[in-house]
């Protein structure tokens, strides 16, 4: 890798851009706690890419500690780029303007390294429109020595290869470690000239949580691990935004990792082994962030807050610290028999609008198939708990599509639901409102439903009508079901189970306008079924595909839990289908 010059653009942005966009404040950077330096005296140079709107992207965690992680680094800089809005986009494309960091302006191609956060199987073709933004050829066959290195890391580089084309190096695992690893190594080799092939062949070479398509020679990878994870990185100035993101607050991760085994599950098969944050660590933690930022909501973040050991003992610690400063609390992700042993102690410190519950599936028995052991007595008491500690509303997650679901299971929504609602009159007399998000069985890589077909279209479609039918039966206008876009969701599965033949489909869909296809107004399910077609592949024949336990799925050698391990839970669910059916 060669010295690379770096473009500044600031006064092409202040003239040419900002006046002609929406909402400048997504691209302006400056905020409290970024952090510049001087790009052209740095030894590395890397540009954070989130394929989302800025909004999205300044509420993601991971994009946060790797930003805070480089950039504690002397010699190396990190700064944050995210995708365009489709008026921006317009504005970069006709005034000719590439695509730009927000700390410097520097143009994404100045970087050293240019790496992505991969959260879904929809942002990939933002990716590429990132890439085309900044000049950079999407292929990596087709860029040069002066092309910035393309990484991409987070959840979906474990069953990356539907993108294996368009990404020099993906990082499987944990990231503030690894990344670390990956940056100083390729800073040494840098320095001392070495070509771009060279340092991707080493990195190859030298890291198992690196998978390097080019070099790669069929070997199994590793997830990256952070072991001590008490004492792992965490930003103690995050950044402040300018223009109100999705979730504006002191996020801090508890523990990685989840005890549950929930069958449909990748995070929880993926992110192991669990591991805890102390509570003097996460109390200081928070503390120190409060002070540099000002936000007036902690969130304890994990994949099963429930979970962690000592939640009573962090909660009271933190209520002790944070009432008289007016600072609330958010604890997503407690699981329901947990959550009646707690309600009461956090009515003073947890801001009472509506409580999620994920109950995923209806019926007990359909929850022992999925491995979520939740009983509906634990769940009616837990309700009648959180009306009594003066909750007045639900939201409810459920999931259909999942293996061994009758129609049955699929009423039982609604009335679980309307009972549910219904409980509140034992307290006050009233009717509680429920919010139920219903979203369709998506097959996962990693996880031992991963080689099992999705549903037909037909069958989710049938299933939301039935929903709708019994919500009608009920006149029950205190429950309202909002639904998944079922298309999209057919597209996750046929995706997110692909190969490398995928990236001909990608690119195909981009190049005749997919983007944003994670947004509503943006999303085009024809545009797809096009691009599928035109390489011979039915969309939805793809996301129907069932593995055979002896093949080799195309995501095996990307990290992830022992084939022999997923093979034992399916079987194990395929028993208590059958014994259901009995």
């Amino acid at each position: 890798m060669c010295k690379k010059k770096v473009v500044i653009l600031t006064e092409q942005v202040e003239r040419e851009f900002l006046p002609y966009v929406r909402k400048p404040g997504r691209y302006i950077g400056g905020e409290i706690n970024q952090i510049k330096k001087d790009l052209p005296h740095c030894e590395l140079t890397v540009a954070l890419c989130f394929p989302d709107i800025y909004e999205l992207g300044m509420s993601h965690t991971g994009l946060a500690i790797i930003y805070d992680c480089l950039n504690k680094i002397d010699g190396i800089a990190a700064e944050r780029i995210f995708a365009p809005w489709l008026d921006a986009e317009k504005v970069l494309r006709e005034k000719k303007i590439p695509l730009f960091s927000l700390e410097s302006k520097a143009s994404l191609k100045s970087f050293d390294i240019v790496g992505f956060s991969l959260t879904n199987e929809l942002c990939y073709t933002n990716v590429l429109n990132m890439l085309d933004l900044g000049g950079i050829k999407i292929r990596r066959r087709d860029r040069g020595e002066n092309d910035p290195l393309i990484i991409a890391g987070g959840g979906m580089s474990n069953c990356c290869d539907p993108v294996a084309e368009f990404i020099d190096l993906f990082l499987l695992g944990d990231g503030e470690e690894a990344v670390v690893r990956l940056a100083e190594l390729i800073r040494a080799q840098k320095k001392s000239g070495t070509a771009k092939n060279e340092i991707l062949s080493s990195i190859a070479d030298k890291f198992d949580f690196a998978y390097v398509p080019e070099f790669h020679t069929g070997q199994r990878l590793r997830n990256a691990v952070v072991e001590d994870f008490d004492n792992a990185p965490v930003p103690l100035a995050p950044i402040v935004p300018f223009v109100q993101a999705v979730h504006e607050r002191i996020s801090i991760e508890i523990m990685r990792g989840c005890p549950g085994r929930c069958r449909f599950c990748q995070a929880s098969f993926c992110r192991r082994p669990i591991r805890y944050r102390s509570v003097e660590k996460i109390i200081d933690i928070a503390k120190v962030c409060h002070h540099s930022t000002g936000f007036d909501t902690v969130s304890l973040l994990s994949l099963s807050s429930a979970d962690y050991p000592d939640l009573e003992e962090l909660v009271a610690g933190l209520h002790e610290y944070f009432h008289e400063k007016h600072v609330g609390l958010s604890l997503p992700s407690l699981r329901v028999d947990k959550q009646l042993k707690i309600l009461p102690k956090l009515l003073t410190s947890v801001r009472k609008g509506g409580l999620t519950i994920a109950v995923e599936a209806a019926s007990e028995q359909l929850r022992q198939i999925i491995n979520k052991p939740l009983k509906d007595e634990d769940l009616f008491a837990a309700a009648e708990a959180a009306y009594r500690s003066g909750w007045q509303r639900f939201k409810l997650y459920f999931m259909v599509g999942l293996p061994g679901e009758t129609e049955d299971d699929v009423r039982r929504i609604v009335e679980l639901s309307f009972q549910l609602a219904k409980l509140r009159k034992k307290v006050d007399g009233k009717t509680g409102q429920i919010n139920a998000a219903v979203s369709w069985f998506v097959p996962k890589p990693h996880t031992p439903f991963g080689l099992l077909g999705q549903k037909p279209k037909s069958y989710f479609e049938h299933a939301k009508k039935i929903i709708l039918e019994e919500k009608s039966k009920l006149r029950a206008k205190f429950l309202q079901f909002k639904f998944h876009h079922i298309n999209r969701s057919v597209l996750e599965s046929a995706i997110g189970r692909g190969d490398s033949h995928l990236c001909d489909v990608i690119e195909a869909a981009w190049r005749d306008g997919a983007k944003f296809d994670l947004w509503d107004e943006c999303f085009d399910y024809e545009l797809w079924q096009k691009a599928f077609e035109k390489f011979g592949i039915d969309v939805e024949t793809a996301a129907q595909k069932q593995f055979n336990p002896d093949e080799t799925a195309p995501w095996e050698h990307l990290g992830g839990p022992d084939k022999k391990y997923l093979l034992g839970h399916l079987e194990n669910a395929g028993s208590r289908i059958s014994e259901s059916m009995i």
